[in-house]
């Protein structure tokens, strides 16, 4: 391990170098400055890296691309801050329109020293617009464990994207204070004695499907599962097949013996016969400490993007488990910087791959049956709680939908506290519904005109949404002549923006309801009215379960349910804890 602690910059330099020869790089091409001395530092001292210095910076970036197109292998250039990284520009060029992989190491001054006549300083961030595949301006160095966890992730996932989905360039903009030469610090040489030892173990080439032969995966995963314990997370999907997914998934789980933690923005819970070990409320089961401890895995299956869920991405970053992360696509799907590998294959070849093979698990049935209990235990409670309540509560609307929509509906479900809702109380079933949502940027802009396009020349279709998201939208009402087909829109009006009341900003009042909360004095009824849209007020769960099966075949539908904001948050802080608090 050649970690340099002499001090910051050091540490943070030679950990970004140790990563990259974990990951199979050989050679680095450097050119001189000031700037990137300790860039140049690593590399120059690594002894398993080759390190070649080019004065010229635009014959470096040349030379560069000429060993990365001859090995197929990705290189490193490196130089220091201002004009030179504006001469590794045409090999840039060059590299992205014949697909060969670079990676971009340009030194730059920290924000301080920018935009003040500090000299040799420019704006780097974006210089190559749009040839990289992926480009990033990092953190200034530190060395807080975490931050050199999110360095060496970082720097992993820059590394694949040299090479996919397409080979080409990738450009880190790498900020540094001073002292740049190894000067030594405190700080930096007494985090020796407690860095850890295993931090570069699980650091390996990313595996793509194309490029994973069979006899491979199956090497790869026996070296995986070898624990007793594990689980199955199934974040967010919306899968072009989703019965074909839920199978495959199940077939991962059974033949792991794994239970599958389901997200409500995930069709699992809506193809529940497939999966004997489906858990729908590992949110509200991981309030519960001692059964939190009691849960821990020892590795993860994480297939996609991680649930919505703060209180699992808060018990998986303390566990600090083993995940290997099951997605064909490029993205980066490791949020807590943990110990992770992305296995960029589809969830069917890996039900395949392990179907086709006997691994050396030995499943622990106590520990399945406790997530499994445990499951029923909340779930019981959940149902309980939810048949005694009577009046229009929002908690309960995603409870009761997931229980009444007519088969196949697909649901468009708007961000904010709907999809949390849906998260903590979809209820499993077997009704194969579909559910859509824009958790990309998860923001509330065109909720309505997206609900629209799900629902053109398909099958009646509903959407779950606020009264902010819905008037941030309403535009979307002049699709209304244009529609073919039926949307169906639940509309909670809480008068104002219930996802903040569950925030600390609640407490300070004001500013809390004119600038966070925000109410609208808007009335709905009227609002139809205009864009000649059908309304009905809901007063009963026995009407909006009548007027939600059977669905309409055409045109537009507002079924307002109006809620109190306060009430519905006071309830969730009331009861989100309790559900498994008698679990033991």
């Amino acid at each position: 391990m050649s970690i340099d602690f002499r001090n910051i910059n050091t540490v943070w330099a030679s950990i970004l170098v140790e990563t990259l020869q974990h990951l199979g790089l050989t050679i680095a091409i450097i050119s001189p400055g000031s700037r990137s001395t300790p860039l140049t530092f690593a590399f120059a001292t690594h002894p398993k890296i080759e390190t070649i210095p080019i004065l010229d910076e635009r014959s470096a970036a040349f030379f560069a691309l000429g060993i990365a197109r001859k090995n197929h292998q990705p290189v490193v250039i490196v130089c220091t801050s201002g004009t030179a990284p504006a001469n590794f520009y045409p090999a840039i060029i060059e590299a992205r329109e014949s697909r060969i992989p670079l990676l971009v190491l340009t030194a730059d001054r920290p924000p301080e020293l920018k935009n003040c006549h500090a000299g040799q300083t420019i704006d780097q961030v974006k210089l190559y617009g749009n040839y990289p595949n992926w480009q990033i301006e990092l953190s200034l160095p530190s060395i807080q464990l975490k931050r050199l966890e999110y360095l060496r992730q970082t720097v992993i996932y820059g590394w694949e994207k040299t090479t996919f989905p397409t080979p080409g360039v990738v450009h880190f903009n790498i900020p540094f204070r001073d002292p740049l030469p190894p000067i030594p610090q405190p700080e930096a040489t007494a985090l020796e004695s407690k860095f850890p030892q295993n931090f570069f173990a699980n650091i390996q080439p990313t595996f793509r499907t194309e490029f994973i032969p069979n006899s491979d995966l199956i090497e790869i995963l026996k070296n995986q599962i070898k624990s007793d314990s594990g689980i199955i997370i199934a974040g967010l999907a919306q899968p072009e097949k989703p019965q074909k997914y839920c199978q495959a998934i199940a077939q991962i789980s059974q033949t792991l013996n794994f239970p599958i933690l389901a997200e409500g923005l995930s069709p699992l819970r809506n193809y529940s016969q497939l999966n004997p070990y489906l858990i729908s409320t590992y949110d509200l089961i991981l309030r519960n400490q001692k059964l939190a401890e009691k849960l821990i895995p020892k590795i993860v299956f994480q297939i996609g993007e991680l649930p919505i869920s703060k209180q699992l991405r808060s018990w998986l970053e303390t566990t600090n488990s083993q995940r290997l992360i099951i997605d064909k696509s490029d993205h980066n799907f490791d949020p807590l910087h943990g110990k992770t590998t992305h296995l960029r294959i589809s969830v069917e070849q890996l039900a395949k791959t392990l179907i086709s093979q006997s691994f050396p698990n030995k499943f622990d049935k106590n520990y399945l049956d406790l997530w499994c209990n445990a499951e029923a235990k909340v779930r019981e409670n959940i149902d309980k709680k939810m048949i005694a309540i009577n009046q229009i509560l929002e908690p309960k609307i995603a409870w009761l939908i997931s229980q009444t929509l007519p088969k196949n509906t697909p649901i468009f479900i708007a961000n904010s506290m709907p999809v949390r809702d849906v998260e903590f109380f979809w209820v499993p079933n077997n009704s194969q519904i579909q559910p859509f949502f824009n958790r990309g940027a998860n923001g509330i802009d065109g909720t309505l005109s997206t609900a629209l396009g799900i629902a053109h020349t398909n099958k009646s279709s509903v959407m779950l949404t606020g009264d902010l998201a819905l008037l941030h939208d309403t535009n979307g009402f002049l699709l209304r002549n244009k529609l073919v087909g039926h949307l169906t829109i639940i509309l909670i009006n809480n008068q104002g923006g219930g996802i903040f009341e569950m925030l600390p900003i609640a407490k300070f009042e004001p500013p809390f309801t004119e600038f966070f909360a925000t109410p609208q004095d808007i009335n709905f009824a009227d609002l139809c009215k205009t864009y000649g849209v059908e309304y009905q007020n809901i007063y009963s769960w026995q009407k909006l379960e009548q007027l939600l099966n059977p669905l309409p075949s055409s045109g537009i539908r507002v079924l307002e349910l109006q809620t109190n904001r306060q009430l519905d948050a006071k309830w969730r802080l009331d009861n989100l804890d309790k559900f498994a608090a008698d679990f033991f």
